[in-house]
């Protein structure tokens, strides 16, 4: 298959995107006589956040960051990219913190310029990912063919790979979204994978309108939450809590997953990140210095938002979702 290049462009124009949000949170489609917030035990107007940090097995560095920011509390849901070099790491985490929210960064492209990582499955039976070097691609082109066939052996690949070290993860989601953002015949495969390990894959619903072909692939028994937000490159540094607190204040009723990057900007992390600034280490380092803040903490009491986590969307939905 080939396609169009297409990285999220989430919160470009925030205000208008909660407005609308506000004006229908809860799109048709899904045939359920009450709504996700509803199974989980709250009202209807209740506003529920997944506080989830991305990207974990990345590096020490954002491990370390991580699993503080976890054992704190505010960070209560995660991640983790099975074919990066510190993913051993996560896994000794998770086997000893087995109530731990860890879901999956199912990973198919490599990024980063100096620092690199590829496939858990045979090389030769993914050929189609990968680049001249053995590597997973920088990034995807219009030029770029993917075959399917070879997505799923990987996806399989890295959830085998995870259980057998000892994580069980309690939900998917898509390294820089792309089995979501790059057409019908990725997303299926991703929905196949999560269905047939009966994990729930992050679907959400503020998506269908800019990708029309996501919801006709929903069944009435798939988890769909609400949005998702994380913060863009165009956001400056000096905006950082600005962006987080108004989208926190903006906050519409349903479930939201805000998305996260933390690390801890040191020798490491510089070094593994240093070509550009975007999600780089000092981005990291701003991600974990807000979440770790009283400030935060305090947004959510003023804001009567309440936290969730992936385990409690499971046990909303029942026991079709549950970890292996």
């Amino acid at each position: 298959m080939t396609f169009r290049n297409t990285r999220m462009t989430t919160i470009r124009n925030w205000p208008l995107f909660v407005l609308m949000l506000l004006l229908s949170p809860f799109a048709a489609g899904q045939g359920q006589p009450r709504s996700l917030v509803e199974k989980l035990g709250y009202s209807p107007g209740t506003r529920l956040l997944i506080v989830h940090a991305d990207d974990l097995g990345f590096s020490h560095s954002v491990d370390a960051a991580s699993i503080r920011a976890l054992e704190s509390g505010e960070v209560n849901s995660a991640s983790v990219m099975v074919p990066c070099p510190w993913f051993p790491e996560m896994a000794d985490f998770a086997k000893n913190h087995p109530d731990a929210d860890l879901g999956l960064h199912l990973t198919l492209t490599s990024e980063r310029v100096f620092y690199r990582w590829g496939p858990v499955a045979s090389k030769d039976k993914v050929a189609s990912l990968l680049d001249s070097n053995g590597y997973f691609r920088q990034d995807w082109t219009e030029s770029t063919v993917v075959n399917p066939a070879e997505v799923e052996i990987e996806l399989r690949a890295q959830i085998e790979r995870a259980q057998s070290m000892g994580l069980r993860p309690t939900h998917l989601d898509s390294h820089q979204f792309r089995l979501l953002e790059n057409g019908k015949d990725l997303f299926q495969v991703f929905l196949k994978v999560a269905r047939e390990y009966k994990l729930p894959a992050l679907i959400p619903r503020n998506w269908f309108a800019d990708h029309p072909y996501l919801q006709p692939e929903v069944r009435p028994d798939d988890i769909v939450i609400d949005q998702v937000v994380t913060i863009m490159p165009e956001v400056t540094p000096d905006r950082w809590a600005e962006f987080y607190e108004n989208a926190l204040k903006s906050l519409p009723p349903g479930v939201t997953e805000l998305v996260i990057h933390p690390g801890f900007d040191n020798d490491e992390l510089e070094a593994m990140t240093r070509e550009r600034a975007t999600w780089g280490a000092a981005w990291r380092q701003r991600d974990y210095d807000y979440f770790s803040s009283a400030r935060f903490r305090e947004i959510l009491r003023q804001q009567n938002i309440k936290l969730v986590n992936w385990r409690d969307l499971q046990r909303a939905a029942g026991s079709h979702h549950s970890p292996h």
